[in-house]
């Protein structure tokens, strides 16, 4: 029992980044609240050197998670950026546009953790941080149960069939994400928290003025 409980804490420092610093040596800490919007649907797809990999997100669970999901998604922040990290049996992780684990958007936001939202099954999306209220851009999709991240890292998301999982399985270190295609009710999703959106924004430009807008 031991043994299995040093090799799990060894594979969780694996998804711990080092301190975001963003690409300017500057962090934003980001603490505005997410209007909750009911009955609001999204789904994201990863589309990846081994397939497509479709997502259903959880915007009442983790709305700060979520909306910054989608708005880098949606911005093409994610696009051409590696699995930086992959480790079998364990997960994938990508995000960083640095490719080094230390990268990220130029702001920190906090966590979120919902009781009973857990990783109780393969396949679920969440956070990579480097300690509480450290999350950035960086994220990752497990292959396998791993309780042991339990209110640790945020979850806002699943993979919505076996298939999907099969591409996670797949993933490699290096593999690229191509782009990241978010679906659903996301016009409504984004007029409720296009103030929000802003601030996120003006911190994103000053990192990465280049990125193209979409609202």
């Amino acid at each position: 029992m031991f043994k299995w409980i040093v090799i799990a804490m060894l594979i969780t420092v694996a998804i711990y980044g080092f301190k975001n610093k963003g690409l300017l040596g500057k962090v934003v800490q980001f603490d505005q609240e997410v209007e909750i919007v009911e009955n609001i649907n999204l789904q994201a797809c990863i589309k990846t050197d081994k397939g497509d990999i479709n997502i259903k997100l959880f915007p009442q669970v983790t709305p700060v998670t979520v909306l910054n999901f989608v708005n880098l998604s949606k911005r093409g922040y994610y696009d051409g950026l590696k699995f930086h990290r992959v480790i079998n049996d364990f997960m994938v992780q990508g995000g960083d546009p640095t490719g080094t684990g230390s990268g990220g958007p130029g702001y920190n936001f906090r966590d979120e953790f919902k009781e009973g939202v857990v990783f109780d099954k393969k396949g679920i999306l969440a956070m990579a941080n480097a300690g509480p209220n450290t999350n950035g851009s960086q994220f990752f999709i497990t292959h396998v149960e791993t309780p042991w991240l339990n209110y640790k890292h945020s979850i806002f998301g699943e993979v919505v069939s076996e298939e999907d999982q099969k591409v996670v399985d797949a993933i490699t270190q290096g593999d690229k994400i191509k782009t990241i295609v978010i679906t659903g009710d996301v016009e409504e999703y984004i007029e409720k928290n296009k103030e929000t959106l802003n601030q996120l924004n003006e911190t994103l430009e000053k990192t990465f003025p280049d990125l193209p807008k979409y609202y």
